[in-house]
């Protein structure tokens, strides 16, 4: 007589079934200091770290590190390049305010050596002319006895200009001098134009070196036109310089 099993009773064991039986032999082996020698080999079988799902998760992991650095990194370098670009903005900033201080004290410079120039600059009282009676020269023509200042040869309505930069104290008759202009120097010194046959100026008024201030003539005591030029340390009359070596020591050629 023939014996038969039940359909499906013997089929073969399932995985989760074969791992759990595993398992139980492990633990069933664990008493007996087998299972060192047993499992040894598993854990450093390939397969087994596959199955735990371990590696695709330590992969992850290493992509993400790679990305925290990669944009640490490019943060640093835009850090980097920031901190230049401000180094580099503060230092042209800084030579470009150089410059207009620089800029600013040439000009101030400039327009100092400009007044200084002005200031100090000194003309003959006609340009081309020479002198034809020279200080101190004696005579009975002059009150005093002897030339209190020196004559320019001129003709009749040549142009007369100051001799350098001051302010018009006198400008009018006077006396034997005619038609005349005194001008108090910038350095506190007088210059006086005699004979004129016109003035060009008024009392308070500032002139410049070779500013015309009147024209020549024969007004006054004279025998005939020319320019009468004094230099004095005051308005006065009887306090009066070498008006060629006052010249001559302004820088006119005479």
């Amino acid at each position: 007589m023939a014996f038969t099993r039940a359909t499906g009773k013997h089929r073969r064991p399932r995985r989760i079934e074969r791992g759990t039986a595993r398992a139980a032999g492990v633990a069933a082996l664990a008493g007996t200091g087998v299972v060192g020698s047993l499992t040894a080999p598993a854990v450093a079988a390939g397969p087994a770290a596959a199955q735990t799902g371990l590696t695709p998760v330590v992969t992850m992991g290493d992509v993400v590190a790679d990305r925290i650095d990669a944009q640490a990194a490019a943060q640093h370098e835009a850090a980097r390049e920031a901190a230049q670009a401000a180094a580099r903005k503060a230092a042209e900033e800084a030579a470009r305010e150089k410059a207009a201080e620089e800029a600013r004290a040439e000009k101030e410079r400039a327009a100092r050596e400009a007044e200084r120039k002005r200031l100090n600059t000194f003309v003959s009282p006609i340009p081309g002319s020479y002198v034809s009676t020279g200080y101190k020269s004696g005579g009975a023509v002059w009150s005093s006895g002897s030339h209190t200042g020196v004559d320019f040869h001129a003709a009749s309505g040549t142009p007369v200009q100051a001799v350098g930069m001051g302010t018009v104290v006198e400008a009018g008759w006077g006396g034997a001098y005619g038609n005349q202009v005194v001008i108090k120097m910038h350095d506190g010194t007088y210059t006086q134009y005699g004979h004129l046959s016109s003035i060009g100026v008024s009392v308070g008024q500032q002139v410049t070196p070779g500013q015309r201030i009147g024209l020549s003539g024969a007004t006054g005591n004279v025998t005939g036109a020319h320019l009468h030029f004094e230099a004095r340390t005051t308005a006065e009359y009887g306090s009066d310089l070498d008006p060629v070596a006052y010249l001559r020591a302004h820088g006119v050629n005479l």
